[in-house]
């Protein structure tokens, strides 16, 4: 990084030293929330729900950027500053609150790798679920050895999905011209729809990432003055942007492959296993097990990430840690309780994906107010335009979930 700033590394290899924390945190926007709730999208309105995927990419990544922001220029995390600048009781609340989050993450996350193994490896899903824990274990212990390992990791386990659904493009026979057209007509069709919009802003905009992307940029590279502090941010954005933007186009992807092979016959399809067992007579073997290659790469990665996230708000909030196994036990519990309830598990990771998009408010609105004010950010302070789209962000995310908790108690329904 210092060669970088002193000009002596250009171009790609001036890239590279700074690549690493949106790149972790981009594998929330990948994980198995993301396949379940997009395959339901594709499936049910073909590509009427693409323009949702690209609108909260595009939150996702206004809010990832600002994160990351608040991290270099204070050199604290937001969980910190939430600590430092709000009062005890809503401290207090907003851990409750992104504990909660972090459950429902791990849900999506640990069970979506579980199902993959138990069906391609023809397992009992507690036996899944069992190996998924230890993978994820494994890879966090890697961090040991030195966080740059640990990112570079989780970058392979990112380019296996994104290698896995861009052969899947290639085998599913997408309709190109109408999904342009839809992207661009913004509508919801009926109140299923806005459950699943409500979900895709939840599966894609994640609680805990807004948290670990700060942490993560916080130390990495402490700038020694301002003029160093301005081209760290400016790699920043750059790494926010590409990172991130694959992250969109994996989505898209996703729920692309789900309109072209099941809308025309398969609305109704609802399951990750019963995907998987349509892929194989529709578009061939290949595509099954490509299929579940992606989701068992998403799931142990985005679940390695969860937990590293978990325990850096823990830390922020209440100055406490627990161990990594601890953590691990206790946030994959709620998993192996709705197996053994008998609960459908991709309705499951669908109902998680909503959780998030409620508790998503909390960690948006804190990121606002510190990034507004001076004596937080000094002269890198959110300007009036960006916090005007923030804003405007942030007030979309809000009246999705409150048009979702009006329909779910029966105040209206669409039809």
């Amino acid at each position: 990084m210092r060669e970088v700033l002193a000009g002596r590394r250009r171009g790609l290899a001036a890239l590279l030293p700074f690549a690493g924390p949106a790149i972790v945190v981009s594998v929330a926007y990948m994980d198995p929330g993301n396949f379940a709730i997009n395959i339901q999208a594709g499936a049910r309105y073909g590509y009427g729900l693409l323009w949702v995927v690209v609108v909260a990419n595009v939150i996702a990544a206004l809010f990832q950027a600002l994160s990351a922001k608040l991290g270099i220029v204070t050199g604290k995390n937001l969980a910190e500053l939430c600590r430092e600048h709000f009062p005890a009781p809503l401290v207090w609340l907003m851990w409750g609150i992104s504990e909660v989050a972090a459950m429902a993450t791990d849900l999506a996350e640990f069970l979506g790798g579980a199902i993959a193994l138990s069906l391609i490896f023809h397992l009992p899903l507690w036996i899944g679920m069992v190996v998924t824990a230890i993978a994820t274990y494994a890879l966090l212990l890697i961090e040991r050895h030195g966080f740059r390992k640990l990112e570079l990791m989780i970058g392979a386990l990112v380019g296996v999905v994104g290698v896995c659904y861009l052969l899947e493009l290639f085998i599913a026979p997408v309709n190109w011209g109408s999904a342009a057209h839809q992207l661009l007509i913004p509508r919801l069709q009926d109140s299923q729809a806005c459950v699943l919009a409500a979900g895709i802003i939840g599966a894609t905009v994640m609680p805990h990432a807004l948290f670990l992307h700060s942490g993560l940029t916080q130390h990495r590279f402490p700038p020694a003055n301002e003029w160093e502090r301005k081209h760290v941010l400016r790699f920043s954005h750059i790494e926010v942007t590409v990172a991130l933007g694959i992250a969109g186009l994996i989505n898209l992807a996703m729920v692309l492959m789900a309109a072209g092979a099941f809308h025309a016959n398969h609305q109704n399809l609802a399951h990750i296993e019963t995907a998987y067992r349509t892929l194989t007579p529709l578009l061939g073997s290949a595509a099954a097990i490509i299929f579940l290659v992606s989701l068992i790469a998403s799931g142990v990665s985005s679940s390695t990430v969860g937990t590293m996230a978990g325990q850096l708000v823990m830390q922020g909030f209440i100055k406490a840690t627990i161990p990594l196994w601890l953590r691990r036990l206790v946030t994959m519990l709620p998993s192996f309780v709705v197996v053994w309830l008998g609960f459908n598990v991709t309705d499951a990771l669908v109902m998680s994906q909503v959780v998030l998009s409620i508790t998503l408010p909390f960690p948006m609105i804190a990121l606002i107010r510190l990034l507004a004010d001076e004596k937080v950010m000094g002269a890198y302070r959110t300007g009036r335009w960006m916090m005007l789209a923030t804003v405007a962000s942030a007030v979309f995310v809000l009246a999705l979930n409150t048009f979702l908790l009006l329909q779910f108690f029966g105040a209206f329904r669409l039809h």
